[in-house]
């Protein structure tokens, strides 16, 4: 019987174009797929010197890169709004809840396990956002102008004119919007407003921000100033015990000490929910619950990690009953401030 070359020539020549149809077909659906993929982003109202150690660690443990985007929370949550369903951010993680509840209609859901993570007030009533950390208001005094038994239990009572030419305020800051914003819930439009203009008349020293605020308090320049809590904890640990300035944390249950909280939320057109749900989990993991009771002096929100022995029980602090959800009317706040003279 002959073998037939030709024929065996046919059929050697179809493998070989079916070989190579087959590799660039994979090559084609590989290259579909890489340029089709899009990158992990986090839009970042918190600032990089605080949050790029634990970026770095979430990179380490899951070998997943993350795009940061950082800015304000107020910032980032305008250029939110702006971009709509086009945005390319998966996560929002801001500095406090008012920026979170700026753009909740942007937000999806989030799943019950991450909710279990920290306690029922420090998450979105309408589950679309997670506390990450908690950071409470105080009065930061200098030490050797006043003690704690000079100053007074309520906040409200540094509108008297006797504190005039003695206070510093930083009245552009997203934490102390958020705090008057907590007022107008708890006392109202008037009280508020009566409160707001005493502080006015009293002339305070104004400041970009908490930093210089508290680095005024330390070197006297003012005798308290309304700041967050860890700031304190940051200049104590760069330059000793002697640094002249302590938290006070008012004793009324009132705004004065409110605990707010930084947190995240997960962009209902984000391509890559698992994936952001996974980074949200680590947040709240007891690793990085301890990144930010160690290295931020900021209260954990997760049982697992080990409070920062430097700071009070969060239980032991006389905060307000105060609903974190509503505290979302920051632009009625902002008006206020203009109103009463407090911004341009």
């Amino acid at each position: 019987m002959g073998i037939d070359v030709a024929k065996i020539w046919r059929v050697v020549i179809s493998v070989v174009l079916f070989s190579m149809l087959l590799t660039l077909a994979v090559a084609c659906s590989s290259g579909e797929e890489s340029s089709d993929s899009k990158p992990f982003v986090v839009y970042s109202g918190r600032s990089e010197s605080l949050i790029a150690p634990l970026i770095a660690d979430f990179e380490e443990v899951t070998g997943q890169k993350v795009q940061v985007n950082y800015g304000s929370t107020s910032t980032l949550a305008a250029t939110l709004l702006e971009e709509g369903d086009n945005t390319p951010a998966d996560v929002y993680f801001a500095q406090d809840p008012g920026g979170l509840g700026a753009v909740d209609s942007m937000l999806t859901e989030l799943p019950a396990d991450i909710l279990a993570s920290v306690p029922d007030w420090a998450h979105d009533p309408e589950n679309k956002w997670v506390g990450t950390s908690g950071r409470a208001r105080v009065v930061v005094y200098n030490t050797d102008m006043l003690t704690e038994a000079d100053l007074p239990d309520s906040i409200e009572d540094f509108a008297n004119p006797e504190w005039k030419g003695r206070i510093g305020w930083a009245p552009t800051n997203g934490s102390l919007h958020a705090m008057i914003t907590a007022m107008r819930q708890e006392w109202g439009e008037d009280r508020t407003r009566s409160w707001l203009e005493g502080i006015v008349a009293n002339e305070p020293k104004i400041y970009a921000k908490n930093t210089p605020t508290v680095a005024a308090a330390g070197a006297g320049e003012i005798e308290v100033g309304f700041v967050n809590h860890y700031y304190l904890h940051r200049f104590i640990a760069e330059v000793g015990e002697s640094f002249a300035a302590r938290n006070y944390y008012t004793r009324a249950v009132d705004p004065g000490s409110l605990v707010l909280v930084a947190g995240v939320g997960l962009i209902e057109e984000s391509d890559n929910k698992d994936l952001a749900k996974q980074f949200i989990k680590f947040l709240l993991s007891a690793s990085g619950q301890q990144y930010f009771a160690s290295q931020t002096y900021e209260f954990p929100l997760n049982d697992n990690a080990k409070p920062n022995n430097l700071l009070p029980a969060l239980a032991d602090i006389t905060k307000p009953s105060i609903d974190l959800g509503d505290l979302i009317d920051l632009a009625g706040t902002q008006n206020l401030l203009r109103e009463v003279g407090a911004l341009p």
